[in-house]
């Protein structure tokens, strides 16, 4: 019999993680101590939505919330690169070790300092493995180009190409590659050829594109993921919902052990 293999994705989701993503990581591993097997974190970091990013923090004396983000080298690179090509200008890290006091404890400053990463989705996932939050956890990235060359074929797609300066994520439809600038507006680029290695899922096709490279037997699903996932799509998965956690959407700012 085929070990199990436990599965759940996310976007890179704040400098410090998002509490639901830390339920997510704490559902996989109860599970994993009742079936065994393996977990795999599908880290969807070819997303380009700069609001992934977004860091509540909680203020220590007056317990307002705080909404704290990544800086970005420019406008089209906030816009429309993956997370894993915006790059972090050189001063966005001091300045923010700066505010952090008034946030979170010195230990996780500490942790926040030594990380080194030239982007936004590297920068997030060294910062998960110094908490301690991925150990023993194996990191499947959407962008790594062996695993976009290994996914099935999808119906519905972006696929990164260069414009401006910029590689940006841009949705292929009706023959066409456009860049969704708000509304109704939409910016048409010229098409160019690409391979499977440039291709990355819609919203839509990604359970689908993941499992077939990952093979999961059971996926963790948020709340907001169950209203779209296309479970037809991956029949054999056994889905199971993440533990309930409390201020879901704001930062986890604990030091595992």
């Amino acid at each position: 019999m085929t070990a199990p293999i436990i599965c759940f994705g996310q976007q890179p989701c704040g400098f410090f993680p998002r509490r639901f993503l830390v339920a997510k990581i704490q559902t996989a591993r109860r599970l994993q101590s009742e079936i065994g097997g393996e977990i795999v974190f599908f880290c969807h970091d070819s997303d380009h939505d700069p609001r992934e990013t977004q860091t509540i923090l909680r203020h220590r004396k007056t317990n307002e919330p705080a909404m704290l983000n990544f800086a970005f080298a420019n406008k089209i690179q906030r816009k429309f690169s993956p997370l894993h090509l915006k790059r972090i200008p050189a001063d966005w890290q001091h300045k923010t070790e700066l505010q952090l006091p008034n946030y979170v404890e010195h230990s996780l400053i500490d942790l926040f300092k030594g990380v080194s990463a030239a982007n936004v989705a590297d920068f997030c996932l060294e910062m998960y493995r110094r908490m301690g939050l991925l150990e023993g956890i194996r990191v499947a990235r959407s962008s790594d180009p062996a695993f976009r060359k290994a996914a099935c074929d999808v119906p519905q797609f972006f696929v990164d190409v260069p414009h401006a300066g910029e590689i940006v994520r841009a949705r292929f439809t009706d023959g066409t590659l456009k860049l969704h600038e708000g509304g109704d507006s939409f910016v048409t680029l010229p098409l160019t050829n690409f391979t499977k290695e440039q291709i990355s899922p819609t919203r839509d096709t990604r359970l689908r594109w993941m499992q077939s490279v990952v093979r999961c037997t059971h996926y963790i699903a948020g709340a907001g993921e169950q209203a779209y996932l296309r479970r037809e799509d991956a029949p054999e998965i056994t889905f199971v919902s993440r533990d309930v956690i409390d201020r879901s959407d704001e930062a986890y700012t604990e030091i595992k052990n």
